[in-house]
């Protein structure tokens, strides 16, 4: 078995169940967030008083957390699979890396700063 340095997972099989498992917990996570406008008459107090809570913090992080590991998986399979130049793909790796952690941080901030 061939190992990947820059792959998330350890196999194949890994990804897969990766893959779907982000994709479970963002689906539940879009149930949640469509509830909550479906039967909640939205204004900025209702808005800020849903996104103070602790769950919901936490399960908006676990959602990005999900979107980003499954987007690393997607990304990095594309590239493996379409960008033959080693240097090439290495860069452009290395830039989805970036914009990942920074989507990372940002939401972070956002969610737990001020």
């Amino acid at each position: 078995m061939v190992k990947h340095i820059s792959s998330f997972g350890r196999n194949g099989v890994h990804d897969y169940l990766l893959i779907r498992a982000t994709a479970i917990i963002m689906t539940l996570y879009t149930i949640y967030l469509v509830s909550f406008c479906a039967f909640t008459d939205i204004s900025y107090v209702s808005w800020t008083q849903f996104f103070g809570g602790t769950f919901t913090k936490v399960f908006t992080m676990l959602a990005l957390v999900s979107v980003l590991i499954h987007a690393w998986i997607g990304l990095w399979q594309v590239l493996t699979d379409y960008i033959k130049c080693a240097k090439l793909r290495g860069g452009l790796q290395l830039g989805v890396i970036a914009v990942l952690f920074g989507y990372f941080f940002s939401g972070l901030f956002i969610l737990w700063g001020a």
